[in-house]
């Protein structure tokens, strides 16, 4: 499921609104390669910090690729500060991804927070598929409205009870109602869905979220433990069965 085809490409930016409070939509024209899943390391700015960042694609088709990010620290907040026409690096994709080729039946998309943005492009390639989706967020929901033409139905759940069930997602999503669960958000939203898939002996799918420093497997940044050993979430990720995954 990995994509051979890494480029280093420099491009400048369409578009980059913010769409939410902290939460940013970048969109780059152009021909991009990529599978649902995989991510692209970016870097825009001449300042620290010095490394790039690692970005999930939220779709991409014939003229554009498109990412939603939420800033959460130096590197994401300078992401924030480009404007229309400025340059931007891009190394990938990287990474795997998610088999979307090869998931049939009824399949949940249970995320949390900003772990919605790689969601969308996975839905895209889901559309033989019976597809449910559940997500969590604090307070303000984003990145949904397009899900609407390829999914079933959509599950709310915010802590702060604005929209939907009052909450956390993983308190109304049922496991067995399905074939196939795909995840990704708060490392402890997915060790609950994965726990819950186990005692349901549904297969779960998650792709993690790590720090990253370079992206290709060689700084080892960003290991998380399975039960075959270390392994790399940016070269052997980020997606892994949640059976491997040591909680």
């Amino acid at each position: 499921m990995k994509e051979k085809n890494v480029e280093y490409l420099t491009k400048v930016i369409f578009e980059n609104i913010k769409i939410s409070s902290g939460t940013f939509k970048l969109v780059i024209k152009g021909s991009f390669k990529g599978k649902p899943g995989q991510f692209y390391m970016i870097r825009g700015w001449n300042k620290e910090p010095l490394l790039s960042r690692p970005i999930s694609i939220h779709h991409i088709d014939d003229e554009k690729i498109v990412f939603l990010y939420h800033v959460i620290g130096q590197g994401t907040e300078a992401l924030s500060e480009l404007k229309i026409g400025d340059r931007i690096e891009l190394l990938g994709p990287l990474g795997n991804g998610f088999d979307v080729d090869n998931i049939k039946g009824k399949v949940a998309m249970v995320t949390g927070g900003i772990g919605i943005a790689p969601m969308f492009y996975v839905a895209e390639g889901l559309s033989d598929c019976e597809t449910d989706l559940y997500c969590g967020f604090r307070s303000d929901i984003y990145g949904i409205d397009n899900f609407k033409k390829y999914v079933n139905d959509i599950n709310i759940a915010t802590e702060s009870g604005q929209v939907g069930h009052k909450g956390y997602v993983t308190e109304i999503f049922q496991p067995e109602l399905y074939d196939v669960v795909l995840c990704c958000g708060p490392e402890p939203m997915m060790e609950k869905v994965v726990l819950m898939c186990r005692e349901k002996n549904v297969p779960v799918y998650v792709s993690m979220e790590k720090h990253m420093a370079c992206g290709i497997g060689a700084c080892l940044v960003c290991t998380c433990k399975t039960k075959h050993g270390n392994k790399r979430t940016c070269e052997d990720g980020p997606v892994f069965l949640g059976d491997d995954i040591v909680i």
